[in-house]
């Protein structure tokens, strides 16, 4: 159960990460009360996990998961460049976070 907490609150961190970008400074108020929703709902999974999990995998998972999710919605839908080394690099991290999922 710790795990699933785990990547819906890294899920989570891409929601408010990406809802920061789209607040201009915290000055539009939709785009800042989904940051603010997404960061207490991010945290408190992540605090729920690692009553658990070490401390180490869990925050490299959550922010694994967290940057994968918010570059590929900006490649999807704000215009960032995709490249093949970029999704790569994505994809290396992927691994990563299944390969510490692996070795718990």
């Amino acid at each position: 159960m710790d795990w699933i907490v785990l990547v819906v609150s890294g899920r989570m961190e891409a929601v408010w990460a990406t809802a920061l970008g789209k607040s201009e400074g915290l000055h539009r108020l939709g785009p800042t009360a989904v940051f603010g929703l997404g960061v207490l709902l991010s945290m408190a999974g992540l605090a729920y996990a690692l009553r658990t999990l070490p401390v180490g995998t869990g925050y490299a998972v959550w922010v694994g998961i967290g940057a994968v999710l918010t570059v590929a919605y900006g490649m999807v839908f704000d215009g960032e460049t995709v490249s093949v080394g970029k999704v790569l690099l994505l994809a290396g991290i992927v691994g990563c976070v299944i390969g510490l999922k692996m070795l718990h």
